[in-house]
């Protein structure tokens, strides 16, 4: 019989793990109604944002409920990467709020959401250097402590650390991307930074994990270090990918903001140098001005 400072969860899915991938099935069929809601009305809304909250969703479930390759610690490793980082940028880049925005129709429900949206507790949580310290702050906490050890015999906590791995890193990359409307959109160089500084936390955490297990724990050296490096480089490849998302964001503010610039520019050219002429398109107040 394995000993139990070696397994790392309980065998088999518990009911915070059934709970994780049932959500995360259930709002992307939400996700994929909205969508097509949408469209049926006329709007326009991408298909490959389809894909990605799909792939989110279905990433969720596998890691969840699947078997990963490798020995204890590498699935445990490719579990947090798939759950806790790859689908979180997957859920993100869909743009999900932007949905349920566009798809609800106008009364109760889209007030509170918009009042959610915007509301002091969901802008203190999406400021990204709390967003950072939740998330690689809990995997700090979770390794480099007797956590890990203790959710191996507690099926409950294990279950509890999957839910704060995938809450958290949604949370991190929601509050980093920038892409749906909320309270407040952090310039870039503050979500730039963040980002940077919590891809050398994650980094540094792999590289103590290489030599170091966490303690209470008895992996064996490769699995250990089989496991590290899936920590380490594929957090690399899932923070370029952040990257990405985050230059796309700019690149569409910045092109909104060029858009208005341009719109303000035609306004003001109709009006002549004298402070006569057609009025501004914008305006419809039924007659023009006077000299």
């Amino acid at each position: 019989m394995t000993p139990a400072h070696l397994h790392p969860g309980p065998a088999g899915p518990g009911p915070a793990e059934l709970v994780l991938t049932g959500a995360a099935l259930l709002v992307t069929v939400v996700y994929l109604a909205a969508a097509g809601r949408l469209r049926r009305r006329g709007d326009v809304w991408p298909h490959a944002r389809d894909a990605s909250f799909a792939a989110g969703g279905v990433a969720t479930a596998w890691a969840t409920l699947g078997a990963p390759w490798g020995g204890p610690f590498t699935q445990h490793v490719v579990r947090h990467l798939v759950a806790g980082m790859a689908a979180p940028l997957l859920f993100v880049a869909a743009r999900p709020l932007t949905l349920a925005l566009r798809a609800l129709a106008p009364g109760r429900v889209r007030r509170r959401l918009v009042a959610l949206a915007h509301s002091g507790a969901v802008g203190l949580l999406l400021f990204p250097p709390l967003a950072a310290v939740l998330d690689i702050g809990g995997l700090w906490l979770l390794y480099r402590s007797e956590l890990f050890a203790a959710t191996a015999h507690r099926p409950l906590l294990h279950g509890a650390v999957q839910v704060h791995m995938a809450a958290a890193g949604l949370l991190f990359t929601f509050a980093v991307g920038g892409l749906d409307p909320v309270r407040r959109r952090w310039s870039l160089t503050v979500r730039g930074a963040t980002v940077l500084a919590a891809g050398a936390a994650h980094a540094v955490l792999a590289r103590t994990l290489y030599s170091r297990p966490p303690p209470g724990t008895g992996f064996t050296t490769a699995d250990l270090r089989h496991g590290a490096q899936w920590m380490y480089y594929g957090g690399d490849l899932v923070e370029a990918g952040l990257a990405v998302l985050m230059g796309v964001a700019w690149y569409a503010g910045a092109g909104r903001a060029r858009a208005v610039r341009r719109r303000r520019g035609f306004q003001d050219r109709v009006v002549d140098r004298h402070g006569r002429g057609t009025r501004r398109p914008s305006q419809d107040s039924g007659s023009r001005r006077g000299p």
